[in-house]
């Protein structure tokens, strides 16, 4: 059986660079916490409370240490919070995302609805939100824009969605007679593994997607590969393959989301090799 790792796949700079931040940290003599989990990987943030840095909820959660914001970012009022008790702090927020806070400030300083396109639970998506002061109305995709929505309005997209949600939601408005202002903040990284991931998809038997269950990058490139492909599986670690998945398969594809180191993926590309 042949394995086929998708052409972009695996850890991105966002995560990257704030590993590298954590792991800086980790080097001086201070405790290390972050604001949530610093990325959407359950085994690569059980590695780093086994090394002693622990997710909290917020601020009034600890009184000493150094505390990282997560990858995902953070409301304004947790880094008010921070400083007012005069915790340290390291801002791991990927650069696409406070690209996209940044951009839902803008519209909300201009008088605009803000319509973010994500998942309203996602941290990203809260974080983007408190951003807007109010303003802004989150929907999953086309089907969720409130029918008394009226102009102007500037459009934010979760870093990790699906572009094509996006073009839908632009048609919808403009159906509408809204020609909004479009901010696409969906992350390089993010269209890349996605492309990738779809063409794989259409040359493969079976393809396996490595990544958390928690992971919104990890779930979207899971949706495009079942749609490519029906015989496609989302896992986090080797030991949930199932041997049966492959029964006839003559090429498996792998990919991975942006949140999973390449040690998990060789090890996934490993246990199926062994079959």
């Amino acid at each position: 059986m042949k394995v086929v790792r998708a052409e972009h796949a695996g850890v991105c700079y966002g995560v990257e660079r704030a590993l590298d931040m954590v792991r800086d940290a980790m080097d001086g003599d201070e405790d290390v916490f972050t604001i949530g989990p610093l990325i959407h990987n359950p085994r690569v943030v059980a590695q780093l409370k086994d090394h002693g840095v622990e997710s909290i909820e917020g601020p009034a959660d600890v009184d000493h240490g150094i505390v990282v914001l997560r990858t995902h970012g953070v409301e304004p009022s947790v880094v008010e919070e921070l400083d007012e008790r005069g915790l340290s702090s390291i801002d791991a927020t990927c650069p696409h995302v406070s690209r996209a806070q940044k951009a839902a400030a803008d519209f909300a300083a201009q008088g605009m609805t803000v319509l973010v396109i994500g998942r309203a639970s996602h941290p990203e998506v809260r974080g983007i939100c408190a951003h807007a002061a109010g303003s802004a109305v989150v929907v999953a995709d086309a089907s969720e824009i409130p029918a008394d929505i009226a102009g102007p309005v500037g459009i934010v997209v979760q870093t990790t969605e699906n572009k094509s949600k996006l073009d839908e939601v632009v048609a919808d408005l403009r159906g509408r007679g809204i020609e909004p202002v479009v901010k696409n903040t969906i992350c390089s990284a993010t269209r890349k593994r996605q492309d990738a991931a779809a063409d794989l998809a259409d040359k493969v038997d079976a393809l396996v997607v490595i990544g958390g269950k928690n992971s919104s990058n990890t779930t979207h490139l899971f949706e495009i590969c079942r749609a490519h492909c029906s015989r496609s599986y989302h896992i986090e670690t080797e030991d949930e393959i199932d041997p049966a998945w492959f029964d006839g398969v003559e090429a498996v594809g792998v990919t991975a989301g942006a949140s999973t180191p390449d040690e998990q993926i060789e090890a996934v590309v490993a246990r199926i090799e062994s079959l």
